[in-house]
């Protein structure tokens, strides 16, 4: 970044900023019993036994150490390799297996983006860049990066507002109700989960007050830099222990909806490591990175209609557009008896198998559906292995599932109408809305997010072009263990080092 206004604005320094707002953060968590764990910590976590018996969904600064990928079934109990599932061909019908890790098994909200929202927050606490005792941190997202803010706020004893687009699913919003002491906290904003601009002209308005603080996870590189950190080390460790049982096996691809690009950043790491492609997926009904697109969609948790500033779009192989009409038809095929039985009865698929398909959500199918169009595209074989993630899990859209089934199925979803569904969206993906992208693609797609970030939101143009060069992106990265020493610092003062 050319100035250090920018910086800061976009969370980019390890430097202490404000020794007043430091003091303040200390004081604060010394007197809550507040530890906080190093993102080393998250990426390999350490044995707590304080933890047994605690309920993950507790406002409890402890959960804080499970904010990782390492959480068992239980969601209290610390495993070896993170929860995962291998799909087979007799569902997807590809060769290629799919490795899906388990996001839903984070504390707190069931989603892992409650690790983007610790990313932003705790280097800023430790730079004296949020001051917990006056300030409000303000989470904008289409909702569980909003959810995961609101927890990671209470927890660490500051104030957190959600700002969300109002049609979001029912479930998310009754969350925040739970988690809220001030309604003034939810701020619903207009429109779906293409809406993203409304969520940022809100924030720019709530921004007026200098009290409040943006985390911004469109455009906070603590979003990018916690996922390549924590979530690809994560994926590293599952694709590994499932090559073990496959020793020709090769990473080949990782999907992800491009949503914030903050999960899309563990790509970078994958592609070093592995050479692993690095797929963008997006809604057909809004095809932003494919084509210039726009629209709306109910693919919830991948907002959409702009480039986020913390997409490496230089470093993206493939982009895919799955549409919504599959992944809530999905929904209803993978949650409903009749479902279950035309999987396990007519496609061989195994009981096992089906009892883990609550773990996804819409987003989750979509990036399921995308590992499929790649393999396909790509011509994947049995030693190529696609690996993504579950973002939130099926009980986050029961209420939409159930608005889905009256307006499309009012006379009940059937053996028929469920082999229907199977056989159109599961068992016939094609590879159509695929870009394996040229350098002009990848140029063209940079290029459309000056129109958000230099036109609306103010970035120098500098700033933005400095993103253009990969070396912008691996010298972020020693942000990481300096921010770590920051938070042991931190620790020692509070301390709580010995608690961490």
């Amino acid at each position: 970044m050319s100035t250090a206004a920018p910086a800061l604005k976009l969370g980019l320094t390890a430097d202490l900023v404000d020794a007043a707002s430091y003091g303040h953060a200390v004081t604060r968590f010394k007197e809550r019993r507040i530890a906080l764990p190093t993102f080393a910590q998250l990426t390999r976590p350490p044995a707590r036994p304080d933890l047994d018996g605690l309920d993950p969904d507790a406002a409890d600064a402890r959960n804080l150490w499970r904010v990782n990928w390492f959480n068992g079934a239980d969601r209290k109990t610390r495993v070896a390799v993170p929860a995962h599932v291998v799909l087979p061909q007799s569902l997807t019908g590809i060769e290629s297996p799919v490795i899906v890790v388990l996001g839903n098994k984070f504390p707190m909200i069931r989603a892992h983006k409650v690790l983007a929202a610790y990313a932003c927050l705790a280097p800023r606490i430790v730079t004296g860049q949020f001051d917990p005792t006056t300030q409000r941190a303000i989470w904008p997202s289409t909702g569980n990066y909003a959810r995961g803010g609101v927890a990671i706020s209470r927890i660490m004893a500051c104030r957190g507002t959600a700002v969300l687009p109002e049609g979001m699913s029912r479930e998310r919003f009754e969350w925040l109700a739970q988690w809220t002491e001030d309604p003034l906290d939810v701020v619903r904003t207009p429109g779906t989960e293409s809406n993203v601009k409304e969520i940022y002209d809100a924030c720019n308005a709530l921004a007026r007050d200098p009290q409040n603080v943006i985390l911004n996870q469109f455009c906070e590189f603590a979003n990018y830099l916690g996922h390549y950190t924590v979530t690809g080390d994560a994926l590293a460790t599952v694709f590994e222990h499932v090559a073990r049982a496959h020793p020709s096996l090769r990473l080949a691809a990782f999907t992800s909806a491009t949503g914030s690009a903050g999960t899309i950043g563990a790509g970078d790491k994958l592609k070093e490591r592995y050479g692993a492609k690095i797929v963008a997926v997006e809604a057909l009904e809004c095809p932003t990175l494919l084509s210039n697109g726009f629209g709306e969609h109910n693919i919830q948790g991948i907002g959409d209609k702009h480039v986020p500033l913390i997409h490496n779009v230089m470093n993206t192989d493939v982009v895919v557009a799955v549409s919504d009409r599959a992944t809530d038809n999905l929904d209803v095929l993978f949650n409903t008896a009749a479902g279950h039985e035309h999987l396990r009865e007519v496609m061989g698929v195994s009981g096992a198998l089906i009892e883990q398909l609550t773990h996804f959500g819409f987003s989750s199918t979509c990036n399921i559906l995308a590992a499929i169009k790649t393999a396909k595209a790509l011509g994947l074989g049995p030693d190529d292995a696609i690996i993504t993630v579950a973002t939130d899990g099926s009980e986050m859209y029961t209420s939409e599932r159930e608005k889905y089934l009256s307006r499309h199925y009012p006379q009940g979803f059937d053996a028929r109408t469920a082999a229907g569904v199977a056989g159109r969206y599961l068992q016939s993906v094609d590879t159509d809305h695929l870009l394996d992208c040229t350098a002009n693609d990848r140029n063209r797609i940079f290029n459309l997010g000056y129109f958000t970030w230099v036109e609306q939101q103010g970035i120098s143009r500098a700033d933005f072009e400095a993103r253009r060069a990969q070396s912008f992106w691996t010298g972020i990265r020693s942000l990481v263990p300096a921010w770590d020493d920051r938070i042991i610092e931190f620790n020692d003062r509070t301390g709580m080092a010995g608690a961490a």
